[in-house]
């Protein structure tokens, strides 16, 4: 009973969180058939480590962007080791030649102790973004005479439709927002990422409701890190990425600086934004999850303990309702204990079926998938459990095949 007023609550008062209609507004900014001085300037930062198979992938489709106004490309080599720099050299000098904006490779520094190292990736990207003379390490020298107006944060397994940037662009401009996140269509081709990435999705706009985030009023704040669109100035502002050096979640990290610091801030789902990044087996996905849950539960274990907790009793404990009233009435039980349990199991076990639903929609998925969302969370919580395991057993978080120092 508990667990079924707990998904009255969700679905009817919990920001909207199931829905998947929070898309990219369309404000009134710069229209299409402005010159290009009315566009603000844009610098993207794209963090790369061994990333030599999504960069041809991914990258032709960023520098190609459909955009107006001045789109420059700073793409930081976190020391790879699989050629990664000459793969978007070669790229970028193949842009340029179609007319695709500049691509300046930036050669990573080694990370000063106490950063996390996707952070100060974006920090070095950051920081030649502003420069007022930088110097690409692989393509060519280019001038930059003005701090760009935004600045982009998105990763290098990240695909973009031509309008993307330039439909972010206008809603930043129309309404006066410092971050424009996107949170990009995950690829769900494989038996094992159609279970569990429509489920990532939804456990984390659960977690951080679109709606609230996107309300000036409410203190939820998160972004999305693939597709971050930020105000210089207000970055600038809120201290730089200094400021979240240690985070190892890094979207919500920023998106929570620039909305405590009084910035606007917007969050949704997109279609036009994919990512490529293949999770091939269970244990990849696997990884993927527990090398960032118990940071999420800032390494609590009493939170450890609730979230598994809360967990099992809102998702598993209707399903074992419903089983354990079916059961009951089968043994020739009829008491209105048995009657409560079976009602209270189904609501449950309904509501959250139903709410469900959108985000299989979105992944053009069956929406006989929904009931099976309990197996699922409770697989999550599993990962959970096991995030801790990694922490206390003294394995670190990594990103990209560099280990993180454990907080």
């Amino acid at each position: 009973m508990i667990s079924a007023a707990a998904w009255c609550y969700l679905v009817a008062a919990h920001g909207s969180f199931w829905r998947t209609n929070q898309r990219l507004p369309r404000g009134a900014g710069p229209g299409p058939a402005a010159q290009a001085g009315a566009w603000p300037s844009v610098a993207a930062v794209v963090p790369a480590r061994n990333e030599a198979e999504s960069l041809p992938v991914t990258l032709p489709a960023l520098l190609a962007q459909d955009y107006p106004g001045e789109f420059r490309v700073f793409l930081v080599d976190d020391n790879s080791d699989d050629g990664t720099p000459a793969i978007a050299a070669e790229l970028g000098e193949k842009a340029a030649r179609d007319g695709g904006a500049p691509l300046i490779v930036v050669g990573g520094q080694p990370r000063p102790d106490g950063w996390a190292g996707k952070v100060w990736a974006m920090t070095q990207g950051f920081a030649a973004a502003q420069s007022t003379s930088t110097t690409a390490t692989a393509t060519t020298t280019t001038s930059v005479t003005a701090l760009p107006a935004y600045v982009l944060f998105t990763d290098a397994d990240i695909s973009w439709a031509p309008h993307a940037l330039r439909d972010l662009v206008r809603s930043a401009e129309s309404d006066d927002r410092a971050l424009v996140s996107q949170m990009a269509l995950l690829r769900a081709e494989t038996r094992w990422e159609r279970v569990i990435v429509p489920a990532f999705v939804y456990f984390f706009a659960q977690l951080y409701p679109f709606r609230k985030v996107n309300d000036p009023k409410s203190r939820t704040a998160g972004a999305a890190g693939g597709c971050m669109l930020v105000k210089r100035s207000a970055l600038a502002d809120a201290g730089g990425l200094e400021m979240i050096k240690g985070a190892l979640i890094d979207d919500v990290a920023l998106g929570t600086l620039l909305k405590r610091r009084g910035s606007r801030a917007w969050l949704g789902l997109t279609t036009d934004i994919r990512s490529s990044r293949p999770y091939p087996d269970l244990a990849s996905l696997w990884h993927m999850i527990a090398r960032s849950a118990y940071v999420q539960l800032r390494y609590n274990p009493l939170l450890l303990a609730g979230t598994i907790i809360g967990l099992l009793v809102l998702y598993v404990a209707p399903v074992a309702g419903t089983l354990a009233a079916l059961i009951a009435a089968a043994a020739g039980s009829t008491g209105a204990a048995v009657a409560l349990t079976g009602i209270a199991g189904l609501t449950g076990w309904a509501l959250m079926t139903a709410s469900y639903l959108p985000m299989l929609r979105l992944y053009g998925l069956s929406p006989f998938r929904a009931p099976t969302l309990p197996l699922i969370a409770a697989l999550y919580a599993a990962m959970t459990a096991d995030s801790a395991r990694r922490h206390y057993s003294g394995r670190a978080v990594s990103w990209r095949g560099r280990t993180a120092a454990r907080v």
